[in-house]
């Protein structure tokens, strides 16, 4: 029951539905029109999401990849150089089109924890799970205050489920929570963001 509990957990809390969600908000929450943020969500999504999303899927398919969310640690190392692309990608795009500055300094997170977390994987398998749960958290904490610490709640369940399934140590879940928390409120603060409610 408890292994169950623990595989939907995971499933539903993965980073790429987290990832589209935070996607969501935050165009919504930048933008004065619907079109707007329908404009910036497609991009957002087609840029980061979906090429990564449909190479994990087609080496899955080929037997290259042992799943979706990759616990093979020396299998990730595709995922991580693809997501860097696409960010830097994505980060080009949106200063071209001057997107909404809580966008830009997402993707700028986005991109160190690339960078960071790739490093790490040469010796070490931080929780990716724990990593995207704790980065969206703090991302809405520090845009909403108390309304966006409410999402915290999602936390203990994504840990507890990485822990519960064997696919990461409590030193990996945490290491992901806390550097990932650390990472989004060092570019947020380098981007003004910090204390600044308006995006």
């Amino acid at each position: 029951m408890k292994t169950k509990l623990a595989q939907i957990i995971s499933a539903v809390l993965n980073p790429f539905l987290v990832g589209l969600a935070l996607i969501l908000l935050l165009s919504f929450g930048a933008t004065a029109t619907v079109s707007e943020a329908v404009k910036w969500s497609l991009m957002l999504v087609g840029i980061s999401i979906l090429p990564v999303f449909s190479t994990i899927m087609y080496l899955v398919r080929k037997d290259k990849m042992e799943g979706i969310f990759i616990n093979i640690r020396r299998q990730r190392y595709i995922v991580y150089a693809l997501a860097g692309v696409c960010n830097v990608i994505g980060y080009g795009l949106l200063i071209y089109f001057k997107a909404p500055l809580v966008l830009t300094a997402s993707y700028v997170a986005a991109l160190a924890s690339v960078v960071v977390f790739m490093g790490i994987n040469f010796f070490w398998k931080i929780s990716l799970h724990a990593a995207f749960a704790a980065a969206s958290v703090t991302m809405l904490t520090i845009l909403y205050g108390s309304l966006g610490a409410i999402t915290a709640v999602m936390i203990p369940p994504v840990g507890w489920s990485r822990i519960e399934l064997k696919h990461h140590s409590l030193m990996q879940v945490v290491a992901g929570m806390l550097l990932s928390s650390v990472i989004v409120v060092v570019v947020f603060h380098f981007f003004g963001l910090i204390g600044n409610a308006s995006l």
